[in-house]
């Protein structure tokens, strides 16, 4: 997506240690109009996939899912980062590692809202090293859910992330694929 590697280019800001900053756009303030158009994008992805319900973590991945979501007329569903007293026992976990938060958080989504009969698309805001959609993936497989695919704003390619969950067969599509980055330089695959 052109426009959100130019954006991307515009807005953003690199920091030591891999770290992109787009916190204008798209993780702190959320440029809602190209949110939306962000959704349209996967939408047009992913046309002709069964997909039943999108999901995501909390909490910068809600927003893109969100996105996601309206575009297709689906219902999101994110997994919460900690267990709250809302929520039942009857939990689908796992445990992620946060590459941005340097932590480990253990995920979970209630199996109400996460089941056998889903088609599921994961979204998320960045792919880094893979770890939440790998986690996702894991709830997905507890749940007994199919899954579509995974659709990311942002992959840091260099990080390796996208080669490890399409090694485990899933498809990935960014929206913008960074192959380098430096103290003063984004560099975006073809």
């Amino acid at each position: 997506m052109k426009e959100l590697e130019a954006k991307i280019l515009r807005e953003g800001e690199v920091f030591p240690g891999g770290i992109l900053k787009v916190g204008s756009f798209l993780n702190q303030q959320i440029d809602v109009p190209f949110m939306m158009e962000m959704g349209q994008e996967a939408k047009r992805l992913f046309a002709g996939e069964p997909i039943t319900k999108i999901l995501t973590v909390e909490s910068s991945g809600i927003a893109v899912g969100f996105a996601v979501a309206a575009a297709m007329g689906l219902p999101m569903v994110f997994a919460k980062k900690h267990k709250s007293l809302n929520l039942s026992d009857n939990l689908l976990r796992s445990s992620v590692f946060s590459f941005t938060h340097q932590t480990t958080y253990d995920i979970v989504v209630s199996n109400d809202y996460l089941t056998s009969s889903d088609v599921v698309l994961i979204v998320d805001d960045f792919l880094a090293k893979g770890n939440a959609i790998v986690g996702l993936l894991e709830l997905c497989e507890q749940a007994g859910a199919k899954v579509a695919g995974a659709v990311v704003a942002v992959e840091k390619g260099f990080q390796g992330g996208g080669d490890l969950i399409r090694e485990k067969g899933i498809r990935v599509e960014a929206l913008a694929r960074i192959e380098s980055m430096s103290d003063d330089s984004v560099t975006f695959s073809n």
